[in-house]
């Protein structure tokens, strides 16, 4: 039977019975302000669209099928955001726990393999994953940070941080019916006054509200659909080599 892929936004059980998934890949991003002219749930959108469409490659050219499930909305805020409305802020152990439950639940269905796909910076996965490893020895876990995986200067001009030309020409590009340009803010940053924290000394959480005035990090004033769509078909590509090679268990030599 030829690979099909479920996203499981939409599809039914009809669609999935009696099919064989050799992996699933969980969404993941956040819910918070992205400057004044793209949606609160732009984390969570594009991680979707991604996952979605590297699943499809992966079936496409190397014939492996997974399931792609409703992407998760609940992402690690900085301090200032989670005081603007509706930003919310999951700590450590509410995403341990949903993650937690996601695998022990495929588990039992004979999955052995989840790829997380996240879009939201303030999110870390890796304690999560190392922890489940322990627990669930022969199931893989891989979290993937999409927007770490290409030098951003290889494609837009002003590359920034939070609602920049990279996230606004992603979502003019998947999701153009909810860009609003004419409502973007500058997305100027205030950088840390101590040097020792702007040369990454040490580390800590910045305050949102102290250090952007639209809650944009970067100038997305240079945003094209044609500079996402190129953008995300090398994404893709990355993506679906990944899902195939993992699933096909080509992890070691």
């Amino acid at each position: 039977m030829e690979p099909k892929t479920a996203n499981l936004s939409t599809c039914s059980y009809g669609d999935t019975k009696g099919r064989i998934y050799d992996y699933a890949v969980l969404p993941w991003g956040a819910l918070e302000p992205h400057n004044y002219h793209l949606p609160y749930a732009t984390d969570v959108l594009l991680s979707h669209a991604l996952s979605l469409e590297a699943v499809e490659k992966a079936a496409d050219d190397w014939n492996v099928s997974g399931g792609v499930f409703p992407p998760v909305w609940l992402g690690s805020q900085n301090p200032g955001q989670w005081d603007l409305p509706f930003c919310i802020h999951a700590r450590y152990e509410t995403q341990k726990a949903l993650l937690g439950d996601v695998v022990a639940s495929l588990y039992r269905q004979g999955f052995r393999c989840l790829f997380i796909v996240n879009g939201h910076g303030g999110n870390s996965f890796k304690n999560m994953v190392r922890d489940l490893a322990f627990d669930y020895p022969d199931f893989t876990v891989v979290a993937v940070s999409w927007f770490t995986i290409l030098p951003h200067d290889d494609y837009f001009e002003e590359p920034g941080e939070h609602a920049d030309e990279m996230e606004t020409s992603l979502m003019m590009h998947y999701h153009p019916e909810h860009v609003r340009m004419e409502m973007a803010g500058e997305g100027r940053e205030k950088p840390f006054a101590a040097r020792s924290l702007k040369e990454k000394v040490g580390w800590m959480p910045r305050n949102w509200t102290k250090i952007s005035d639209d809650t944009g990090v970067g100038n997305p004033m240079k945003s094209s659909a044609e500079k996402g769509k190129r953008y995300a078909g090398d994404l893709v590509a990355k993506l679906s080599l990944l899902f195939t090679e993992v699933a096909k268990g080509d992890i070691y030599i």
